[in-house]
């Protein structure tokens, strides 16, 4: 079988032939069909993500495909079933090992490459707004970075759950794209004073902030009292400080927030967002945008597309 290969850290993914894994006895064998790409699997490249695995190790976070086999403890599905299931690595390969327990169901609805697109994306985007954020219908949200393959879905689900969307990206192509996804109001980062289009719209109640550096300050200015900001990343590479002071005078809440983690203290809320995104999917609430498919030999292809921030929404591998 094939795997997208890191064989040290820093040096460029190798696409390698691997020995047919083994399943144990809660596990299942997944005959790979879609998976999706990230910015964290370039992270981990460079060994910069905060779960990088051990190397060597095979990239690829979040999974789609139907079962080959099923461990003798295995109940819940059999052979030939479509699941998908975010892995944390392993997803670029013809075939993967992973545990039973952490699958859902594919509806019959729904593509290979849009339940691989779905998860991640869609999962962040909609625990950070329900299950922390609590965003209420009729509330303002702000969400940078929004023509990302995260940020598109912060967009769509906010208005999903009945939120004013005020989308913040860079360039007219990618406020379009914003647009079409459900924002009210689009603001190009680069032509504006942030805080004060913000605050002309009426201010901010939750931001979704991925960008940091100053795009974060100037959301952070703009601010409601009581607001909420979830920290989902810093596309910058800048983390910036926060002054504990305003955050007092408004009675705001900053909200730290790494879906994957939920998998290590509560994987519970992970699996009923996903449960809750797929029948959205079915009723068709929502959708993925997927603005690349490539085969498996050009995976690295699409690791420099995220890099260079060329894509939008999500790129799918297709093994």
């Amino acid at each position: 079988m094939r795997a997208l290969h890191v064989t040290k850290i820093g040096a460029e993914p190798i696409l390698t032939n691997l020995a047919y894994p083994q399943v144990g006895h809660n596990e299942l064998v997944l005959d790979i069909k879609a998976c999706g790409l990230n910015f964290a699997d370039t992270l981990m490249v460079s060994g910069k993500y905060q779960d990088t695995p051990d190397t060597p190790f095979t990239l690829g976070m979040e999974v789609a495909g139907v079962i080959k086999e099923v461990g003798t403890k295995v109940a819940q599905f059999q052979v030939g079933q479509r699941v998908a299931i975010y892995c944390g690595h392993g997803g670029l390969a013809d075939v993967g090992v992973f545990p039973a327990a952490r699958c859902v169901p594919i509806p019959d609805t729904m593509t290979f490459e849009d339940a691989a697109a779905l998860q991640i994306a869609y999962g962040t985007s909609h625990v950070a707004l329900d299950y922390k954020a609590k965003l209420q219908a009729g509330e303002t949200l702000v969400v940078t970075g929004a023509a990302g393959g995260v940020g598109l879905t912060a967009v769509e689900i906010g208005k999903t759950m009945g939120a004013t969307v005020i989308a913040v990206a860079r360039g007219a192509d990618k406020l379009d794209i914003a647009k079409r996804a459900g924002a009210d109001h689009v603001l190009d980062s680069d032509d504006v004073d942030l805080r004060m289009a913000i605050k002309d719209l009426g201010g901010a109640d939750v931001v979704y902030e991925a960008v940091g550096g100053d795009i974060f300050k100037s959301t952070f200015r703009a601010c409601n009292p009581e607001a909420r900001i979830l920290t989902i990343g810093f596309a910058s590479g800048d983390i910036p400080p926060i002054p504990a002071n305003h955050l007092l005078v408004k009675n705001i809440s900053v909200i730290g927030f790494y879906w994957g983690g939920y998998l290590k203290f509560h994987p519970q809320v992970i699996t009923e967002s996903l449960k809750t995104l797929m029948d959205w999917h079915s009723n068709g609430r929502i959708k993925p945008h997927i603005s690349h498919v490539l085969p498996l030999e050009r995976a690295a292809e699409g690791l420099d597309l995220l890099r260079s921030r060329k894509s939008t929404g999500k790129i799918v591998i297709t093994p």
